[in-house]
């Protein structure tokens, strides 16, 4: 698996102690020191946990140039034998420290921020042991969770998806958004605020309820991928959608948060023979970075990194006009449009 990557390194440890494999990818650092999230989820097997980092980290090398951002793809992943929360704290604060002596010996040449199962007071954690952290808490000096500007950029191109096919507005569309985390739970008060209807899929009771009193419907997350609608927004995990789902999921366009959800090669294809308008995920998703590298590293204010965010959609709307006049799929119209603003490949 390693052998056949052509990114740029991968590197992985094995704690005994606790059970956790250590992975870091990085994909690109032609750009610029290589970026992005840490997650730390349960995986069935190490060659599992290597394949999510490399993809994630891929990514994210588009993720970064299709932004203009100076930064390379990176990603880590810390494979946890037990769901995040049986962890007791003495494990976690040990897991962090590993995690900053694999970042401190990479030299600079990976910076991560939170993802999955990781937050800015983990940031804050890991910026005590390493210098190469971004999104640690504003008590703590940092810029803050990244959650509210990625909502905005996927609200951004869900309302350019929206235009592109011929709605005009979101108002009256029924827009299914699985998983209310951070994300989730922002983008649908916007699509709400736009006159959506709102159906909400996550496994947990605390948000469901919270769901139910703004007046969302709520679906099961073993319905979520045959329930009808006009916009189906993953926001949780990647990787839903293979080459059956798509040929069968019930919506009119594909728009979230989540990295990777298509997951496998013809995913894309069969969505657009059935003229399912898939927004790439590297570029609906891509306000976590702007927020991240702009604020930290490129010194950009607030209403900078927002209106970067908010122009996500302008570029989803180039994707979408290139995928037409091609008879691409508009992931591979993105991609091309991400080779065209850096080293990249197309």
């Amino acid at each position: 698996m390693i052998d056949e990557w052509p990114g740029a390194s991968t590197v992985g440890r094995f704690d005994p102690e606790t059970g956790v494999q250590f992975v870091i990818c990085l994909d690109s650092i032609l750009n610029g020191p290589a970026a992005g999230g840490t997650r730390a989820t349960h995986y069935a097997d190490r060659a599992s946990a290597i394949e999510d980092a490399q993809r994630l980290a891929g990514a994210m090398t588009l993720k970064m140039a299709v932004c203009g951002l100076p930064m390379g793809g990176g990603k880590s992943v810390i494979s946890l034998p037990v769901p995040r929360e049986q962890l007791t704290s003495r494990e976690w604060e040990r897991i962090l420290a590993i995690h900053a002596e694999n970042i401190e010996m990479l030299g600079g040449n990976y910076w991560t921020g939170p993802d999955v199962n990781t937050t800015s007071a983990d940031m804050d954690v890991l910026a005590g042991k390493t210098r190469y952290v971004f999104g640690r808490s504003e008590a703590a000096g940092g810029v803050g969770s990244s959650a509210p500007t990625t909502a905005l950029g996927v609200h951004s191109a869900m309302r350019a998806t929206a235009a592109h096919l011929g709605w005009g507005t979101l108002d009256g569309r029924t827009v299914l958004i699985q998983g209310v985390g951070a994300v989730g739970a922002d983008l649908a008060s916007r699509v709400a605020d736009d006159g959506a209807r709102v159906i909400v899929a996550d496994p947990s009771p605390a948000r469901l309820a919270e769901a139910e009193r703004r007046g969302y419907a709520v679906v099961s997350t073993s319905d979520v991928l045959t329930t009808p609608c006009d916009v189906f927004a993953p926001c949780a995990l990647g990787g839903i959608i293979d080459s059956s789902v798509a040929a069968t999921l019930p919506a009119h366009a594909v728009v979230g948060a989540a990295n990777n959800p298509l997951a496998d090669a013809t995913a894309s294809q069969v969505l657009a023979d059935r003229g399912v308008v898939f927004a790439p995920d590297f570029v609906a998703n891509a306000g976590g970075a702007l927020h991240l590298v702009g604020r930290e590293v490129l010194g950009w204010g607030a209403e900078e990194v927002d209106a970067r965010a908010a122009g996500l959609g302008k570029i989803i709307k180039a994707a979408y006009d290139l995928a037409d006049r091609e008879r691409i799929p508009t992931d591979a119209a993105a991609r091309f449009i991400a080779a065209g603003r850096s080293a990249v490949p197309a």
